[in-house]
């Protein structure tokens, strides 16, 4: 072929990411939906986000992804996402989180980053890979899938390895939510500190709702709290994520693939996240507005669990052993205990 002809020839046509994206929504959308159902919501106890990312599993175990959804998948997985992290912000309230108190606020900050770093320490031990440490740590220690999805965007782990810490992390959460009012009840436990204990050491939102109503429904007002304060801590732990990655590539001792981009030392959705937070604190915003944005922004979670989802097979989980679970039940029982203690010793 000429130079001419050469030159003549049209460019490749980039890949749309459209028909992936839809795809993804869709099962949001329909997840979402499922999960507000008395079925799922009073019964299984089960969330928009399990059930999306069981969903987007079950398909990539039966079938590939197709070329034309590949693209549109991945967006899902990362970039939305990232939006989504930004988004819990809004779940956030200065005012509220200073009404529980300086003992409550001990428990929490002690508790989570004592479990964050022995957790991420016996993950190593049992001879796990630092990030599939590091996501099982914070996942468990903070906010469960939200924080393992923050976590990932700056770790950046295989596909595998977030999927397999999300599904972890849900499981023993789940059986934390029949688990923990029985244990409150057995300890004669107050109220209030049983509260404390639930939002400090139960992992995702969700389940620290569904176990404080199970103790007591004036338990869960506290507990909620509770847990925003936990949440409160993703952006100190993910800042440190990315500076650490950071330290690594300048010490040439990154495991990230050549090629690969390079980690933000300050990620733009935490920068927003903290942005939100704020607004959400001034209560500038009308009630209504917040909750349909929070409403928006759990749909958008799902739509990136999607993403991840169909990109992992059951398969993949299979193959992973016994030893993540165990780094998994290891960090929650580290975080559980620690956050007993310390509920029993300031809290009254």
């Amino acid at each position: 072929m000429s130079t001419a002809e050469t030159q003549a020839a049209p460019a490749a046509t980039p890949p749309s990411i459209f028909p992936g994206l839809v795809v993804s929504a869709m099962l949001a959308t329909v997840a979402f939906l499922l999960a507000d159902q008395p079925f799922f919501k009073d019964t299984l106890r089960v969330s928009a986000l399990l059930l999306v990312i069981l969903v987007g599993m079950a398909l990539r175990t039966i079938m590939s992804i197709p070329a034309w959804a590949e693209p549109g998948v991945r967006v899902a997985q990362r970039p939305v996402l990232r939006w989504a992290v930004a988004g819990l912000g809004f779940r956030l309230s200065l005012g509220e989180i200073l009404k529980i108190g300086g003992p409550a606020l001990v428990v929490v900050i002690v508790s989570t980053f004592a479990a964050l770093a022995l957790g991420w320490w016996v993950g190593r031990r049992l001879g796990l890979s630092d990030k599939l440490a590091t996501l099982l740590a914070v996942g468990g220690s903070i906010c469960g899938a939200s924080a393992v999805v923050a976590a990932d965007s700056v770790v950046q782990a295989d596909k595998r390895d977030s999927a397999l810490a999300l599904g972890i992390i849900t499981l023993l959460g789940t059986i934390g939510i029949v688990a923990y009012p029985w244990i409150g009840r057995a300890a004669a436990m107050s109220t209030f500190r049983y509260a404390v204990w639930d939002g400090a050491s139960l992992h995702e939102m969700a389940q620290v709702v569904a176990a404080a109503s199970g103790f007591a429904k004036e338990a869960t007002g506290a507990a909620t709290v509770v847990k925003l304060v936990r949440i409160c801590l993703l952006a100190p732990v993910v800042f440190f994520l990315a500076w650490r990655m950071q330290a690594a590539e300048r010490a040439g001792r990154s495991t990230a693939h050549a090629g690969k981009a390079k980690v933000s030392v300050v990620p733009w959705f935490l920068v927003l996240f903290v942005i939100f937070a704020a607004i959400n604190s001034t209560g500038w915003l009308p009630k209504e507005w917040v909750h349909w944005i929070q409403q928006g922004d759990v749909w958008l979670l799902c739509v990136g669990m999607a993403g991840v989802g169909l990109q992992t097979s059951f398969h993949d989980l299979g193959r992973a052993g016994f030893a993540p679970i165990a780094a998994g039940a290891a960090n929650w029982i580290i975080l559980s205990g620690l956050a007993y203690g310390l509920a029993v010793l300031l809290v009254r």
